[in-house]
């Protein structure tokens, strides 16, 4: 395809959207709720095929889909039905007794084309659920599957618009020459998720347009440990997190910090709990992932030489295999000087263990280093699970269990700092992809705005001057 035919292409694309948005078709609530219907039958009828498209592009085992991917999709879309009418209606909003009489409320309004840009490591679920919020809000959307995930690019690209109205819900394939056409374009709102450098490209791009952003990133996720009563089932929460979808998870645990002396019966019981749920080999287990594609396997078994190989370490760049590895460090290090492993977002099945003194030493690392999207303590002390929640900042913390936050609809999703900005997941979805408009009357009865209009008699002036303070 010719730049021009694409850039006329991508153009029309996002312009039959926004004019078929000022209709006000994607308004109406039947047909909100609708088009929420239509995609969860869209999952629902054709999960063998997402399943095998996601088995294609990334090891994913049906089952795992049907937890990470398919299923929370559709729990969004119920509760995200079961509630709609209620998040949408306008509210009253106090007024102060100086503006009386008068009354105020506030409406809730879509802000039109919505972009929302996909990642490869959850393809469908990190499609879909920007999707539900923008319909839900009553936008019309451009959706862009990752390349990197192909088979379920395509198969997205061939159901949507099946399923769902092709004037209002579009679908643009492509790399990196169809997403900088597509940012070259105005949005009313773009939703990226993926990795820093790519969101300072989007961020700059939408600032020529003064389009809001939602970035939802990632980082260096750390764990604190000192819990050796549960040390078992810790050793299993924490297997779970981080090598599921063989570590390529956003809210991943990325690096356990622990007292030295807990190193060696944390790495074994981390090791017995891999060797429970994934055998002796995972590479025979139907049920663990592959990286993504070479360049990214190549990155991972690099970081290998940063530290011990405790417990995995194997690898296979032809069948993109990583084995569910743990490293030994001698330290964190400081902030910019550490190994390339403390240093980058794993985003791998590779799970370094760090000796520090304390939590407060924990704590003072994490400080010196950009807000992670999760923090997960595991301990026994309310002190110290205080002291992590109160002297740290990151998107999300979990108590004594990880990934669990993100699948809560009740609660914000998002990160602070280079981890992202804004947050979606339930109502936090429409509020994303609206905008609450204040509206106020005040009728002409007992027209108390006399006594701010001129001429500012003597009268006036001492009202003024009893409502501001002034002598």
């Amino acid at each position: 395809m010719s730049t021009s035919t694409l850039r006329t292409g991508i153009a029309a694309t996002v312009a039959d959207a926004r004019e078929y948005f000022r209709t006000g078709a994607t308004r109406d609530l039947a047909w909100r709720s609708g088009q929420l219907s239509a995609l969860a039958a869209l999952l629902t009828e054709n999960r063998p095929t997402i399943e095998q498209a996601l088995w294609q592009d990334l090891h994913k085992s049906a089952t795992e889909a049907q937890i990470t991917e398919i299923g929370g999709t559709l729990s969004d879309i119920a509760h995200t039905r079961r509630h709609l009418r209620r998040w949408v209606r306008p509210r009253r909003a106090r007024l102060p007794l100086g503006l009386a009489p008068a009354s105020a409320r506030l409406v809730t309004e879509p802000l039109g084309v919505v972009l929302v840009i996909a990642p490869w490591n959850y393809p469908v679920q990190l499609l879909l659920a920007p999707l539900v919020g923008a319909i839900a809000a009553g936008n019309a959307v451009v959706l862009k599957p990752s390349e990197l995930a192909p088979q379920v690019s395509s198969t997205f690209a061939e159901l949507v618009p099946k399923y769902l109205d092709p004037r209002a819900v579009r679908v643009v394939e492509g790399g990196v020459d169809e997403t900088t056409e597509l940012l070259r374009q105005r949005f009313d709102h773009i939703f990226y998720t993926g990795n820093g450098q790519v969101a300072k490209i989007v961020l700059r791009a939408a600032a020529g347009h003064l389009t809001p952003v939602t970035l939802e990133l990632g980082g260096k996720s750390p764990v604190w440990f000192d819990d050796d009563a549960h040390l078992a089932q810790v050793a299993r929460r924490l297997a779970w997190g981080k090598f599921t979808n063989a570590g390529q998870t956003c809210i991943a645990p990325d690096y356990i910090l622990t007292t030295p002396d807990r190193v060696a019966p944390l790495t074994e019981a981390i090791a017995a709990a891999v060797t429970e749920m994934w055998g002796e080999d995972a590479a025979q287990s139907p049920d663990y992932g592959r990286i993504v594609n070479e360049r990214h396997h190549a990155r991972l078994v690099g970081y290998l030489a940063d530290g011990t190989v405790a417990f995995g370490g194997r690898h296979d760049a032809a069948t993109r295999y990583l084995s569910p590895t743990i490293l030994h460090l001698d330290g964190p290090g400081a902030a910019g000087e550490g190994p390339a492993v403390m240093e980058e977002e794993i985003f791998g099945p590779v799970l370094p263990i760090v000796p520090v003194a304390s939590p407060g030493a924990a704590v003072d690392h994490i400080a010196a280093r950009e807000k992670p999207l999760a923090l997960y303590v595991f301990t026994a002390s309310a002190a110290t699970r205080e002291l992590f929640v109160a002297e740290s900042s990151s998107g999300g913390v979990g108590l004594d269990v990880a990934l669990l936050q993100a699948g809560a609809p009740s609660l914000p999703f998002g990160g602070v700092g280079a981890s992202g900005m804004g947050a979606y997941h339930g109502e936090y979805s429409v509020t994303t992809f609206s905008h609450r408009k204040p509206v106020l009357r005040k009728g002409f009865a007992l027209d108390a705005l006399r006594f701010v209009q001129p001429p500012f008699t003597s009268a006036k002036r001492r009202i003024a001057a009893k409502r501001t303070g002034a002598s």
